[in-house]
């Protein structure tokens, strides 16, 4: 895979060349401190996936990313910046995902892994997750009970995150908010962890999530998703959408105003 990185701090530059050499689906990558510069090259080159920094002078960075699609459709846009308040205009040219400074290695590597999976959208059917309004998972078209409603947050909630890894730390203190993180909250977290794998183990759906060293996420690449699709600029999935995400979940609020301001925009144009 090729990529460049764009920002204009030729030090955040330079760490996220080093953080990409350091990544084996990655095999060029090339670093810009200006938005001309890297239309410049790619005048006469392409790129699998364009990092960019969107708070930049003169060509910012979803001016940059437009300007990239309509060069190189293909080519998969990355945001990494420092302001979550850009993450609703982001949206607008369907990035492949949107991280806050700064990214770690760890972050970065599954945003990568994700994208050489290949487009959400080309997914097989066979596990399909349901995100707007309720939240359900089907395999081949039959319903999935989960045993214990938390177990199925847990997945919920890393099917919002789009395949980047989080601690069971973070992932208690987003479903559980305010709760102590103490020993017996540990341990009663491991049981729900525990029920939903044998769930999915039961459903023949186990390959969509993994652990390692004691960090959880889903593997996009295994199942299709409204919202996947939706991020992508599926116009059916996009049509589909009716102003709810996983609506039993406080935490997917933010989702849901990123989605309702996205196909508010479509309607407009």
């Amino acid at each position: 895979m090729k990529a460049i990185c764009v920002d204009d701090e030729p030090l955040a530059v330079e760490y996220t060349v080093r953080q990409c050499e350091s990544l084996p689906e990655i095999d060029e990558i090339r670093g810009f401190t200006d938005a001309q510069s890297a239309l410049d090259w790619l005048s006469a080159h392409s790129a699998d996936l364009a990092i960019l920094d969107i708070n930049m002078p003169g060509i910012d960075g979803i001016a940059l990313a437009a300007r990239i699609k309509e060069m190189h459709p293909q080519t998969a846009i990355l945001f990494l910046t420092a302001y979550k308040e850009y993450a609703l205009d982001a949206y607008a040219v369907h990035p492949t995902g949107y991280l806050l400074k700064p990214v770690s290695l760890e972050k970065l590597a599954a945003e990568v892994r994700y994208l050489n999976a290949g487009k959400r959208s080309e997914a097989p059917e066979r596990i399909r997750i349901k995100t707007f309004g309720s939240f359900d998972v089907f395999v081949e078209d039959r319903f999935v009970h989960f045993k214990l409603a938390k177990s199925k947050e847990i997945l919920a909630y890393l099917v919002d995150r789009q395949g980047s890894g989080v601690t069971r730390a973070e992932l208690f203190a987003a479903i559980w908010e305010d709760r102590p993180y103490d020993r017996g909250m540990q341990k009663q977290l491991d049981t729900y962890i525990r029920s939903l794998r044998d769930t999915l183990r039961e459903y023949g759906a186990e390959e969509i999530m993994e652990m390692s060293k004691g960090i959880l996420r889903v593997r996009p690449e295994t199942f299709t998703c409204d919202a996947y699709r939706f991020h992508a600029g599926d116009s059916e999935a996009i049509n589909a959408y009716r102003g709810e995400y996983m609506s039993a979940y406080s935490w997917a609020s933010m989702t849901e105003s990123i989605l309702s301001g996205k196909a508010n925009k479509t309607e407009s144009n």
